[in-house]
């Protein structure tokens, strides 16, 4: 996926643990790995508000984007048939 989540960067940064995070925004650790490890399709504004509340940042400082990264998805929809 060409977005990479820094997530685990901020975390480090704040020494957070990702279960003191998850309960601080209100989301399962389970939901908060999904989009810390990058295999979210989406988040929701209010996750990402609260993300940045709760880990003092802005939402540039937990998402990138990765040119080089292509999804499956887009490789597909680039062939031509």
């Amino acid at each position: 996926m060409p977005i990479i989540t820094e997530i685990d960067v901020m975390l480090a940064r704040r020494k957070m643990s990702v279960g003191e995070l998850a309960d601080r925004i209100g989301i399962t650790p389970a939901n908060l790995a999904v989009l810390k490890n990058g295999r979210a399709k989406a988040v929701r504004f209010a996750t990402l508000e609260a993300l940045c509340e709760v880990l003092e940042c802005q939402p540039g400082d937990l998402l990138r984007w990765d040119p080089g990264e292509v999804t499956d998805e887009r490789a597909r929809s680039t062939v031509s048939a």
